[in-house]
């Protein structure tokens, strides 16, 4: 006990100072940066649903432009 009172104003200025740095958080602030986050990477990043449907659209007019080649190249 006497060691701890010793050190205790060192102990203090410790933890202060990680306080102002802010290296310890608060599970509160990293509930918030979480979210932050995640609102970024919605608003930048397609969804992988999003991403399949554009491919299987793609994918249908490839087709469909591949008939009309094929209907022209029958017609000549």
């Amino acid at each position: 006990m006497n060691n701890l009172l010793h050190y205790s104003p060192i102990l203090i200025a410790v933890m202060v100072f990680l306080i102002q740095q802010r290296i310890v958080v608060t599970p509160e602030q990293l509930e918030k940066k979480h979210r932050e986050i995640l609102n970024d990477a919605e608003d930048r990043f397609a969804t992988l649903s999003s991403v399949k449907d554009l491919k299987e659209q793609v994918i249908d007019m490839k087709e469909k432009i591949d008939k009309i080649y094929d209907c022209i190249i029958a017609v000549k």
